[in-house]
């Protein structure tokens, strides 16, 4: 008898623990913490003309020769960037080559010029080899648009460029933004 009333009173304590554990679960709280993890970012994006683009100056006639030539390409870059930023320009090499004939780059002049959405200082810079600030301290923001300006003086047009052998010369210009 005395192990029916141990037996009794350990089962009626298991279910009461077993209560008690169940009512506590269904009044307990937990929590989670969520975090938002930022990274700085900079690109240009897939849509920016520049990427693979080509800029063409023609000289076909005398007139071409004894005048400033100018190539405006809208929205040549496109900028994502979590910072403020510059944008810099430099060629791969010191001269445009046709086969081999050159043509020094300093012969061209590239601008940031207004009517994009990227703000900040707009500058304009003579090629060369070293990068140079095209755009200093624009604003943080994404899908913000640069229009650049292409050209060559008349000057140079006739000083440089005239009595060249005839072809195509071409040099690669590449643009880099940098966080600031």
């Amino acid at each position: 008898m005395k192990k029916q009333i141990f037996t009794a009173a350990l089962s009626l304590g298991a279910i009461a623990f077993g209560t008690d554990r169940v009512l506590a679960q269904n009044s307990g709280q937990v929590s989670t913490s969520v975090n938002i993890i930022l990274s700085d970012v900079i690109a240009m994006d897939i849509g920016t003309v520049a990427s693979e683009g080509t800029v063409d100056f023609n000289y076909g006639t005398t007139k071409d020769y004894n005048s400033a030539k100018n190539v405006t390409v809208p929205n040549s870059l496109v900028i994502i960037s979590s910072k403020n930023f510059d944008v810099k320009v430099k060629s791969e090499g010191a001269h445009f080559v046709s086969g081999a004939n050159v043509i020094p780059v300093d012969i061209l002049k590239v601008k940031a010029v207004p009517g994009g959405s990227v703000t900040g200082t707009l500058n304009e810079v003579t090629l060369s080899t070293n990068d140079q600030v095209l755009v200093s301290n624009a604003s943080l923001g994404t899908k913000q648009s640069l229009n650049i300006a292409y050209s060559i003086s008349a000057e140079k047009a006739s000083n440089v460029l005239l009595g060249k052998p005839q072809g195509t010369y071409t040099q690669k210009v590449t643009y880099t933004a940098t966080a600031l």
